[in-house]
């Protein structure tokens, strides 16, 4: 059996080093070139025009998504995806000459991809390759998180559209949850904070305790409390003693670390 060059696209030095072990045990006939980590070093690679029979990308890559290699240079080869994306979702990737492996990956999982590389080899194309894809981008879309981008409050008979980027926090008072502006003014929502939770990107709110969600733009300062816990300091806000338990102070540095 002829040897089959494969290259393997992981930022995980684990994952990586696994996933070669398991293609050793797949087929002794199975050649890795190169474990590269990232979008730049897979570019600089494929520029050299080698020859390939198969690549394994994972999608997600410290540098930025591997669909970005598709843009800026060609794909000499077809192509199985590592991922730790929804199974149910990814059927969308099945398609043509694309293939995916959810993480963790086993071998069973890798002999059944090994089996459809076989029936993808017959008909690559590069048309059949930029319609696997631009299928995967649409089912990519789908699958990613939709965070609020505004809010709808009501004034007297008049309706406002408030956008996230304008609110330094949400707040729980008398049963109600309201949101400051920028601007100093208030308003009430129809949410609890709970709710809030999962509409907000929590890259920029953060669930300072169980009456603030705050925008990290609202954190004025943060200093050490009692018992490792942190006082926050919220622009705007004088007269409320903010307080983050112990529990929640690696997250919250953290947070702010990003």
């Amino acid at each position: 059996m002829s040897v089959i060059n494969v290259i393997i696209v992981e930022d995980e030095a684990l994952a990586a080093e696994r996933l070669e072990m398991l293609l050793e045990q797949q087929n002794p006939d199975i050649k890795v070139l190169a474990q590269l980590d990232s979008v730049q070093e897979a570019v600089a690679y494929l520029a050299k025009s080698p020859e390939l029979d198969l690549a394994f990308l994972d999608i997600q890559l410290a540098d930025g998504s591997s669909f970005e290699i598709f843009d800026q240079v060609e794909m000499p080869c077809p192509v199985i995806f590592t991922t730790a994306y929804d199974a149910y979702a990814l059927k969308a990737f099945e398609v043509n000459s694309i293939d995916y492996l959810l993480k963790p990956i086993d071998l069973d999982d890798l002999g059944d991809a090994f089996a459809k590389y076989e029936r993808m080899k017959a008909r690559f194309g590069g048309e059949q390759q930029e319609d696997g894809m631009e299928q995967i981008r649409r089912a990519m879309q789908m699958m990613q998180k939709q965070y609020k981008s505004r809010f709808v409050v009501k004034s007297g008979h008049q309706l406002s559209s408030i956008r996230v980027e304008d609110i330094l926090y949400f707040f729980s008072e008398h049963k109600t949850v309201w949101f400051r502006q920028k601007n100093g003014k208030r308003h009430a929502v129809d949410y609890t904070l709970e709710q809030l939770e999962g509409l907000l990107d929590p890259n920029q709110f953060f669930r300072l305790n169980r009456k603030y969600v705050a925008h990290i733009d609202a954190i004025e300062k943060a200093v050490a409390y009692s018992n490792s816990r942190l006082k926050i300091s919220l622009f705007g806000l004088e007269d409320d003693e903010i307080i983050v338990s112990r529990e929640r102070t690696g997250a919250f540095k953290a947070w702010l670390d990003q």
